[in-house]
């Protein structure tokens, strides 16, 4: 990702980030309620058929704005949050990977991205509790809170900040792996499309590079996203031992392949969004090339 810094990371993390959440919340949307959904008695039909059943019914019963009910936690948390982790990311190079760039391994990608996740755990977990609170309200008899404000006040009354953080040790299970794999994977197709750097990255370039992050990313983190939602979203008490009891209550009464529950729409929205995602960090870069080329 060329010769910027830390804080240079810092600020095209976040502007990636932006990018993300406003291409990919309407797929984070389903992929949430599908995880969620209760599981239907003997007899009884499931909440939704699939996805496209999803959609459908969140456009009937709440209109196309159903699909962006929680986005106002991760847009004011999204851009601190992408920009921790690109600067994370970009402090875990400088720890891990070799002086020379141009001798980076793919383990030097691999462990650098895995350390960026720890680094945006502490924020992260948060929003994501009271973004998937917010994701499961369907109409007036579900409806508990009126917003982030209001969820996180709810959530403190509750249980203290104990209540606002639970589910973070699932989110840095899912995270660290994850962006290991996710940084990995775009900086492996960027050398082979630039010819391990000899040429600039082509905005179609990026958008592959980005997409194709944004999957691997998916198929190594759903797991654990699966349980995470569950236990973010359960009633207080329910799962004492936390993501365990999680596990152990999913594979015994709905078997492991629940633990990909949803991923249809989030491999829907991985390709754009981290296409977006990308894209807004490299034409940041270049904004800060041009603007400040004696400091890039």
């Amino acid at each position: 990702m060329g010769d910027l810094g830390p804080a240079e990371y810092f600020l095209c993390g976040g502007v990636g980030g932006i990018c993300t959440v406003l291409v990919g919340h309407p797929f984070d949307t389903i992929k949430v309620r599908l995880q969620t959904m209760p599981i239907p008695k003997p007899g009884e039909a499931a909440l939704y058929g699939g996805t496209f059943d999803c959609m459908k019914k969140t456009v009937a019963n709440e209109g196309f704005r159903g699909f962006y009910k929680g986005m106002g936690a991760p847009l004011a948390g999204v851009a601190p949050i992408f920009a921790i982790s690109f600067m994370g990311y970009r402090v875990g190079k400088q720890i891990f990977g070799p002086t020379d760039p141009t001798q980076f391994t793919y383990m030097n990608y691999f462990t650098a991205g895995a350390f960026s996740g720890i680094f945006t755990t502490s924020i992260m977990a948060p929003g994501e509790r009271i973004k998937c609170l917010l994701q499961i309200q369907q109409d007036a008899k579900t409806k508990t809170y009126d917003g982030p404000v209001d969820c996180a006040k709810k959530l403190y009354k509750e249980g203290g900040i104990k209540s606002i953080y639970r589910g973070s040790g699932a989110t840095l299970l899912r995270d660290v792996p994850a962006s290991g794999l996710y940084f990995l994977t775009y900086e492996a197709i960027k050398d082979y499309l630039t010819d391990n750097g000899k040429k600039d990255i082509t905005i179609s370039g990026t958008v592959f590079a980005g997409g194709c992050s944004g999957i691997a990313n998916w198929l190594i983190g759903m797991p654990f996203d699966v349980l995470k939602s569950r236990l973010q979203t359960a009633k207080a008490g329910e799962f004492p031992n936390g993501i365990r009891d999680v596990a152990r209550d999913l594979l015994k009464n709905e078997g492991p392949l629940a633990l990909y529950k949803g991923i249809v729409p989030v491999l829907m929205r991985a390709f754009p969004a981290n296409a977006a995602c990308f894209l807004g960090f490299e034409m940041c870069k270049k904004l800060l090339q041009y603007a400040f080329p004696q400091e890039s």
